[in-house]
């Protein structure tokens, strides 16, 4: 299947050195997936009668939407590349992809916006791990 990630690493026009183009899509993809399913069950969360209960959940879900669109955007950017950085942005985002889906696996049980949201930030951890592997 082609996206439009895959498309435009596809017409990059400087070589992309040996970092692995699926690996690097996948995580973009990813890491945009993961950003809109915390965005949303982070508004869930407000709109439910426990809101105190929840208030650790949203505050992570944001802080992980932020992280989220931060890495697709400098995983998206190649002119100028620093492998130290992005390997620092990458690892970030492993991170806070992985604090949310703990925070929300503790609701999912309640809320299925959170058993939602933990899904998509285990997926957006595991590619992150993966991409991990492929930039050295």
């Amino acid at each position: 299947m082609t996206t439009v990630v895959k498309e435009m690493l596809d017409t990059y026009p400087a070589d992309l050195g040996d970092v692995d183009r699926e690996a690097l899509a996948h995580c973009i993809e990813e890491c945009v997936a993961c950003a809109q399913a915390c965005t949303a069950c982070a508004d869930a969360c407000l709109s439910e009668e426990n809101l105190t209960e929840l208030s650790k959940c949203i505050r992570t879900n944001m802080d992980c939407a932020d992280v989220c669109t931060a890495t697709a955007s400098v995983l998206s950017r190649h002119t100028g590349y620093d492998a130290h950085l992005t390997r620092a942005v990458v690892q970030a985002c492993l991170t806070a992809c992985r604090t949310c889906a703990d925070e929300c696996e503790r609701h999912a049980e309640t809320h299925e916006h959170c058993r939602h949201c933990a899904e998509a930030c285990r997926r957006c951890e595991d590619a992150c791990e993966t991409l991990l592997l492929h930039l050295g």
